[in-house]
C-alpha cells in the first residue's frame, strides 16, 4: 500500500465526519465481502473481536471470512457513541441466523484508532449474542446497504 493511499474522512474527526465515518464502515461490513472490509484498516492492524485477538489484513479476511460462514443473512448497524481526534466509539446491533435457523441480535461497542490517512490501526470489540425469534427481527432489508430511511439503532429502541 501507498503511504499516501487515503480513506477519507480524515482525522482529526468533526461530528459530522465521525458520523460519515461510521456510516462508510456499516455498509462495507454490510457487503459482507472481507477483502473489501480489510481495505479500511492498516497493514497491520490490531483487533480484539470478542475474545479473539488479530493482526494484519490477512488474518481480517481469514476472521472475516469465517465469520459470514457462520453468521448468515448478516445484517449491522452502527451508531457513533463518542469521538475525540482520531478516535472513534461506536456501538452497534446485528442480526444473524445460524445454518439450523437460529436467529440472534448480537450488540457490542467498538473503539477504533486511526492513523493520519484515515486507516483503522486499532479495533477493539465486545459483543454479546441474544437468541431472538424470527418474528422479533428488526432488520427487513434486503442483504447490502442499509437503506437511508430505514431506522438506526436509537430510533428502534436499541
Amino acid at each position: 500500500m501507498s503511504s499516501i493511499e487515503q480513506r477519507p474522512p480524515l482525522p482529526p474527526f468533526t461530528r459530522e465526519t465521525a458520523i460519515q465515518k461510521v456510516r462508510l464502515a456499516e455498509d462495507a461490513w454490510n457487503t459482507r465481502d472481507p477483502s473489501r472490509v480489510a481495505l479500511a484498516y492498516t497493514l497491520d492492524s490490531r483487533w480484539r473481536n470478542r475474545a479473539e485477538f488479530l493482526q494484519g489484513r490477512g488474518a481480517i479476511v481469514d476472521f472475516l471470512t469465517r465469520k459470514w460462514v457462520r453468521e448468515l443473512d448478516y445484517r449491522l448497524i452502527k451508531e457513533l457513541w463518542a469521538f475525540e481526534g482520531n478516535r472513534i466509539a461506536v456501538r452497534f446491533a446485528y442480526e444473524w441466523h445460524d445454518d439450523s435457523g437460529n436467529w440472534f441480535r448480537s450488540y457490542g461497542n467498538e473503539n477504533w484508532l486511526f492513523d493520519e490517512n484515515g486507516l483503522m490501526a486499532e479495533r477493539h470489540a465486545s459483543i454479546n449474542d441474544v437468541p431472538i425469534a424470527a418474528a422479533a427481527r428488526k432488520y427487513h432489508w434486503p442483504q447490502g446497504r442499509r437503506p437511508d430511511d430505514h431506522p438506526g439503532l436509537s430510533d428502534l429502541g436499541l
